[in-house]
């Protein structure tokens, strides 16, 4: 079913349920007011709300379409609010939509692909009353709220297994599918940003410009939520940071590991030269050849071998190359 809730409220309790083609039994006064929640609704029911509630015809374009970026639009005397709902599904973030029909007397909320539903943030507020008096903007910025909310734990568990791919940077050499891993989370907090970025302009607006439906005692909640914003944008900027200097660290520490494996190499290349050398001129088979005819050539060839290769050795291990 896509209408989840439809009830109205007088100061703050909850009166009695309502259908959505009943006209708005709203009549005076900003504590009495309808809450509608619709999950995914087919286009009559949205059209329906239209003729019941005087909703824009562009703004129930938008939300029919659920593929817009969070903004807020001014029609009259009411507000259509977007905002991006996000969660995470596997390894990768799954975005959601949910669409805010804001009027005097009726607020509606209408979602698309969140996994979030308003149930549990509607018995909070239906707990308390004194909250619900302040009307339709209070409701308001509680869905702003409850959406932003759920960006945090996104954050936390990306930071989370940025932090365990950071240890294993420098405990070992990330392996390929570290990195492909790193450029996977790099992708998604790029696109994680997009939706961040506009919620904060969503908020700052509701914040320092005057509209109606939001009363100026009120905005200080909404700027609460703005800083919940700033806060998620501050934190997936910084994991950016984070990725981008783990794979530049990996990169140096393969880099030195390369380094030091080449240093290795030509040490010992230096030291094996000398006995390719010495026994190369005594393998060239002339027959007059000095010291051929020396009683203890062999072995002093052999000690003066010994002597330079041990020599090199210790030289190269003072130098740190072996």
């Amino acid at each position: 079913m896509t209408v989840v809730a439809a009830y109205l409220y007088r100061n703050g309790e909850r009166v009695r349920p309502i259908a959505i083609d009943e006209a708005s039994p709203c009549r005076d006064g900003h504590s009495e007011f309808v809450w509608i929640g619709l999950f995914e609704p087919s286009e009559g029911e949205l059209r329906t709300l239209q003729r019941q509630f005087g909703l824009h015809p562009l703004a129930i374009e938008d939300a029919l379409k659920a593929h817009q970026m969070p903004k807020v639009d001014v029609y009259g005397d009411q507000l259509f609010v977007v905002a991006r709902t996000a969660h995470l599904e596997g390894e990768a973030i799954a975005y959601g939509e949910t669409a805010i029909f804001v009027g005097p007397h009726h607020i509606i909320s209408v979602r698309h692909g969140s996994a979030r539903a308003h149930t549990d943030l509607r018995t909070h507020l239906e707990a308390a009353p004194s909250l619900l008096t302040h009307g339709v903007d209070y409701v308001l910025h509680a869905i702003l709220d409850f959406i932003v909310d759920g960006y945090l734990p996104i954050v936390e568990s990306i930071e989370e297994e940025v932090l365990a791919i950071e240890q294993r940077a420098m405990d070992v050499f990330l392996q390929r599918d570290d990195v492909t891993r790193i450029f996977a989370l790099r992708r998604e907090l790029i696109r994680f940003q997009r939706i961040v970025g506009p919620m904060g302009e969503l908020c700052s607006k509701l914040v320092n410009l005057d509209m109606p439906c939001v009363d100026a005692e009120t905005r200080p909640y909404f700027r609460d939520v703005l800083d919940h914003v700033r806060r998620v944008e501050h934190m997936t900027g910084g994991l950016r940071e984070v990725l981008t200097s783990v794979f530049e660290v990996s990169t140096l520490l393969e880099q030195q590991r390369q380094g030091a494996i080449t240093r290795q190499l030509a040490a010992w290349a230096a030291i094996l030269a000398v006995p390719t050398a010495i026994a190369g001129i005594y393998g060239m088979n002339f027959e007059h050849m000095p010291e051929l005819k020396t009683q203890y050539g062999y072995f002093v060839v052999l000690a003066v071998i010994t002597l330079i290769c041990t020599a090199l050795y210790v030289r190269f291990r003072r130098v740190g190359w072996l």
